[in-house]
């Protein structure tokens, strides 16, 4: 089997998320966007999928690299694309592990299977946390929307409080300084309106310094949360060590630190966090795979970063223990999460009643694609 393809599908869609002057998304009206769907091909008619991916750095870049490769041999193909994100190539890492994900696909699909039963299979099922939206409003809102989750069966709720935006000018607003004050207010009023039966975490999306982080941590314990996630900007790893040193609640980062699976098993070595995350779009599927069997083997655990089609692909062939929850959102009031957007036909994490996904059994990553709105909608 040869590769004969490498292909980045563009179509029109729409989106309420506006990007502000510092990068980060803003909830607002409905606009027209552009998604993205990568598509490897072979010569035996067989082909592998995965959303997103950048048409110029795929097809530019990949492309020449993968033509007329095996698809199958994969570790080869990983290898060659990480040493491709240090070079001149500047391959990212994300469309590195599009790629990547899209090569377990095709695999999944030649020899019918979902990737997590390739991989050895553990769970079908896998707790979820649901993943509160950033900037929500006043305490109170946050508070109405943790009950809302428990109410439909989540047992686990993270709060995005206030990232890149000033809740007293209620405007978007750069990175840091932070309001660590607010946001723990923010986690007070939830942790009153859920009681202490439901797990509660923090993700501040490195807002503080390392002394406002010392401080919030100290405020999470008070308020029995189970984790405190990506904290402070995370180039400065000295900082997130003294801070697992400082605190008992549990530090789970890094989020966004390049590197992927070789700069999260330095932080572990550092002592820099207690909980390891990374996503696909840090090496693919592969590299979580790499991370999720090293914590395994240090007794510590890797929460992968977001959900999605790959995520739960890697959950269900992990133990609870070392991959306890699938990350489910983000979630705003009033949302219809659950219907599938219109180049799907599911959604790739229904939630049964019990506060676990049910990962999809389909073959390779379990998309289904609506090949008619997509192409009706080709730019």
């Amino acid at each position: 089997m040869k590769i004969t393809d490498v292909e980045v599908i563009e179509f029109r869609t729409r989106t309420r998320e506006h990007r502000t002057r510092w990068g980060k998304e803003r909830w607002a009206e409905e606009i027209d966007a552009t998604s993205t769907i990568t598509k490897i091909s072979t010569d035996e008619g067989v082909a592998g999928y995965m959303e997103g991916g950048s048409k110029a750095v795929i097809e530019g870049t990949v492309k020449p690299l993968l033509l007329g490769e095996d698809p199958l041999n994969r570790e080869k193909l990983w290898n060659w694309m990480d040493q491709m994100t240090t070079s001149r190539a500047k391959l990212t890492e994300r469309d590195m592990g599009i790629v990547d994900c899209a090569l377990w696909d095709l695999l999944g699909r030649m020899v019918s299977l979902p990737v997590h039963k390739i991989l050895g299979g553990a769970r079908e099922r896998v707790k979820a946390y649901a993943v509160s939206a950033s900037n929500l409003g006043p305490p109170e809102v946050y508070a109405e929307h943790a009950i809302a989750c428990k109410e439909a069966g989540y047992e686990a709720y993270k709060i995005h409080a206030y990232i890149f935006w000033d809740p007293h000018k209620w405007a978007p607003a750069p990175q840091q300084p932070g309001f660590p004050k607010e946001d723990v207010e923010v986690c007070k009023a939830v942790r009153a309106a859920v009681g202490n039966d439901m797990r509660l975490m923090l993700d501040s999306y490195g807002a503080y310094t390392l002394e406002e982080a010392i401080w919030v941590g100290r405020e999470l314990e008070k308020l029995d949360f189970y984790w405190f996630e990506h904290p402070m900007i995370e180039t400065r790893m000295e900082a997130y060590r003294r801070l697992t040193g400082e605190l008992d609640i549990a530090i789970c980062s890094p989020e966004y630190a390049p590197g992927g699976v070789y700069s999260r098993a330095e932080w572990l070595r550092q002592g820099a966090s207690d909980m390891l995350r990374i996503d696909y779009a840090h090496g693919g599927l592969t590299a979580c795979w790499k991370l999720a069997n090293i914590c395994h083997a240090f007794g510590v655990q890797c929460e992968l970063h977001g959900g999605g089609w790959a995520h739960a692909q890697v959950l269900a062939a992990t133990a609870g223990s070392t991959c306890e929850y699938y990350e489910r959102g983000v979630l705003r009031p009033g949302d219809d999460y659950d219907t599938p957007p219109p180049h799907l036909k599911a959604i790739p994490d229904p939630l049964d009643g019990d506060g676990h996904i049910v990962v999809s059994q389909k073959p390779g990553l379990g998309m289904e694609y609506n090949w008619y709105y997509i192409n009706e909608n080709r730019v």
